[in-house]
């Protein structure tokens, strides 16, 4: 037998948490000594011990760690468990993972400030557009909101027009409403003329606009530096912004580091 301290050696956990493993009944002593009260712990049992930590990791409570141990729970149910403790520990990391994307992207823009790309920025006419488009609202303007949305949007507009039988007439292109409130996302792509037969989704034409534009080349979890350079060289440049700001995508959404969209900002001078 071993002494509670030396057991929680072997089992790489606390004597305060089989003391309250003991008193919970999750895990009793094999012997409790009558004068001392010394609890002493055999070999085997740290297969419970292993099992218990194990279950307790994997997000079950005390209670049904040990309904589980004890022939309780069936199998069934336990699956159940655990498959919906991995979907929410891959959303987790998920969500883990785009914060990361989000620092990653501070540190650039505090790393690029005072290097303004000014030889990137180019001032052009974008002509008037009819677009197809759908529209969700979410909280705010950070990536990690927007992304998933406007991703999602495309899916289920891409579908649609072609249940339609209408086809793209342009690079898709995403643009933002509201920006002292919850923003109204705007997913569209371009087309020609008016569905010809009823539809799911709204047409929209946008006006022609002048734009400062700039090519960003990336993901889109890390577009803000290049948003916060437009802006830069937007005010530097005496020019001030007139309306929605759009996102054309070049290339390659989903292509990561290989994407390329191109940031328009429709402007006027000062």
């Amino acid at each position: 037998m071993f002494s509670i301290g030396a057991f929680a050696k072997y089992g790489g956990v606390s004597v305060r948490m089989l003391r309250h493993y003991d008193a919970v009944g999750l895990l009793r002593p094999a012997h409790v000594d009558p004068h001392t009260g010394y609890r002493f712990y055999e070999a085997d049992q740290l297969a419970r011990l292993n099992r218990v930590i194990a279950l307790k990791e994997l997000g079950l409570t005390l209670d049904q760690v040990r309904a589980f141990l004890d022939g309780e729970l069936a199998a069934g149910e336990l699956r159940g468990m655990l498959r919906l403790r991995r979907a929410e520990l891959a959303s987790a990391m998920a969500a883990d993972a785009a914060r990361m994307a989000q620092v990653e992207a501070r540190l650039l823009m505090i790393e690029s400030e005072g290097q303004m790309p000014s030889d990137d920025v180019v001032i052009k006419r974008v002509p008037a557009m009819r677009v197809a488009e759908l529209t969700s609202v979410v909280e705010s303007f950070e990536p990690h909101l927007i992304n998933p949305v406007i991703t999602s949007l495309y899916e289920e507009l891409w579908s649609r027009m072609q249940t339609a039988g209408i086809r793209a007439g342009g690079a898709a292109v995403a643009y933002y409403e509201n920006p002292e409130g919850p923003v109204t996302v705007h997913a569209s792509i371009p087309v020609e003329g008016e569905p010809a037969r009823s539809h799911d989704f709204s047409v929209v034409d946008l006006p022609e606009v002048e734009a400062a534009t700039l090519v960003h080349k990336g993901p889109a979890e890390q577009v803000i530096p290049s948003v916060q350079a437009l802006a830069q060289w937007i005010d530097t440049h005496g020019y001030t912004s007139m309306g929605p700001a759009r996102e054309v995508t070049l290339s390659c959404p989903h292509c990561g580091d290989h994407a390329v969209t191109e940031l328009q900002e429709p402007v006027a001078r000062r």
